[in-house]
């Protein structure tokens, strides 16, 4: 049963709703355009890389840019909202040109996502091995990201499917964060023993980063607002769908900050000067999410954000203008932002 007993919120909680209005678009610099639905962006050594839905990588590199199949053991179904999703260039990645990618697969009616590791080729990013597999897959709730944490772990989102069960199941490999380590395998200090689940009750998780102190941050879409920023801790549950919001129930943990009625369609995650920056698909922004979970528009861009990176001093954004749920053509940049 869904419960709404109230929970403390913080103050700018209506700042989620003034981050929607129509303001001045940050100063911003395109660094390339003709990009097909992005989705992840992300650098090592001056070179950006950012996969593109239909199953590519680009690179960008000299002010060249090259696009590059990924070529997968079971093809990348580019459908909805799912297709070539995340990128997490290894640790390792400028001695062996390895990475690791979500991808959908599967057919429209029985959908699927796995994680695998791909290595870079002069003509191909080439499938190396399977890290996961048989995540369950929806036409828009699916998750998607990646990131090595400072442990050197991979962590993951996924999404909830639609089914109200799988979040809250540990059982589940929906609507969670997973932590693997670099092969694949289950660590094990892994709060559920055998299991890749760091964290349950996750309803459409699109962004994770990690703070300077090395503690692990999700922005995740909710269902009609409330989308949320959370603070991520080892076997916690994060309340859907049972709780959303400023709803509480036991044992649930409450978020960081959280868009109200309105919604900010969060994606992509970064960490930057002492905040969260949360790339905004409807609010067509950059949110900064302070430490006490104060929201305010960082960088008003005018355009739907997928992703945001932080690369030194520089903040940099793609956008995804074309939505999953309709079709229809898209002309999508990467951008560098200014405040």
């Amino acid at each position: 049963m869904k419960t709404t007993t109230p929970r403390p919120a913080p103050l700018l909680r209506a700042l989620a709703l003034a981050a929607l209005l129509p303001l001045p678009a940050a100063a911003q610099d395109t660094l390339l355009g003709g990009l097909d639905y992005p989705w992840d962006i992300e650098t090592g050594a001056g070179v950006f890389y950012i996969t593109e839905k239909a199953g590519t990588i680009g690179t960008l590199e000299g002010g060249r840019f090259t696009r590059l199949p990924v070529q997968t053991s079971v093809p990348v179904l580019d459908d909805r909202g799912g297709g070539l999703m995340g990128l997490a260039l290894r640790p390792d990645f400028a001695t062996t040109g390895r990475a690791v990618v979500y991808h959908h697969y599967g057919t429209p009616e029985a959908r699927l996502n796995r994680v695998i590791e791909v290595e870079r080729g002069a003509d191909a990013w080439t499938e190396t091995r399977v890290l996961l597999d048989a995540i369950p897959g929806h036409p828009l709730y699916n998750g998607g990201r990646l990131a090595f944490g400072p442990d050197g772990m991979l962590y993951i989102t996924t999404g909830w499917t639609g089914n109200h069960a799988l979040p809250q199941d540990p059982g589940s490999l929906a609507g969670k964060i997973l932590r693997l380590a670099p092969d694949g395998s289950v660590p094990a200090d892994n709060p559920f023993p055998g299991s890749p689940v760091w964290s349950v009750g996750h309803r459409n998780p699109q962004g994770i980063a990690f703070d300077d102190e090395g503690r692990l941050f999700a922005a995740e879409h909710g269902q009609s607002g409330n989308d949320e920023v959370n603070r991520i801790a080892r076997g916690a549950n994060y309340g859907w769908p049972l709780v959303e919001g400023d709803g509480a129930g036991a044992g649930m943990t409450p978020p960081l900050a959280h868009s109200g009625r309105s919604t900010w369609a969060p994606s992509g995650l970064a960490w930057h000067a002492g905040r969260l920056l949360v790339a905004g698909l409807r609010a067509e922004a950059v949110l900064g999410v302070s430490p006490d979970g104060t929201v305010a528009a960082a960088f008003p861009a005018g355009e739907r954000i997928r992703d945001v990176l932080v690369s030194g001093d520089e903040v940099y954004a793609i956008t995804t203008n074309r939505s999953p749920r309709r079709d229809g053509p898209s002309e999508d940049r990467l951008i560098r932002l200014a405040p």
